[in-house]
């Protein structure tokens, strides 16, 4: 379930407060919902998933992203996060997807090359293509 780009941040679909805890007996230390509450009927809430993380000892961090699209504060707000995070993260939203373009367009504004990025997000089973243009420093 948790997609590994890789070893500072795994991605996931929406996750549950039973998998806070198996991502923290997996050793992960931050949890980043990049999901908008609401965005479908049934979805565990942000505040659920906040208070799941704080009674299993996990950072929680809410950067939600729309399909409309992601913006400058959306891509600093997932660089400082990746960069106070003391261990490994685990970013969600519904598929993966938007944790993974939003992680690769932070990467790319730390100047990280995009090739790389590229490769990593691959194999995990996700193509950055879409935001690929995007990925430059800042």
């Amino acid at each position: 379930m948790f997609r590994k780009l890789d070893d500072s941040i795994s991605v996931s679909e929406q996750i549950t407060p039973e998998d806070v805890k198996a991502a923290a007996a997996q050793g992960f230390r931050m949890i980043i919902n990049n999901r908008p509450d609401e965005e479908q009927p049934g979805q565990p809430s942000g505040a659920e998933i906040r208070e799941a993380a704080r009674a299993a000892g996990i950072d929680y961090v809410a950067i939600p992203i729309t399909h409309s699209g992601y913006s400058v504060p959306q891509v600093d707000a997932m660089r400082e996060a990746l960069a106070r995070a003391d261990g490994p993260v685990l970013a969600f939203c519904r598929s993966g997807t938007r944790s993974t373009f939003v992680w690769a367009l932070a990467q790319g504004a730390n100047g990280e090359d995009p090739d790389t990025l590229a490769m990593k997000a691959g194999d995990a089973g996700y193509d950055i293509s879409p935001v690929r243009a995007f990925l430059t420093p800042r």
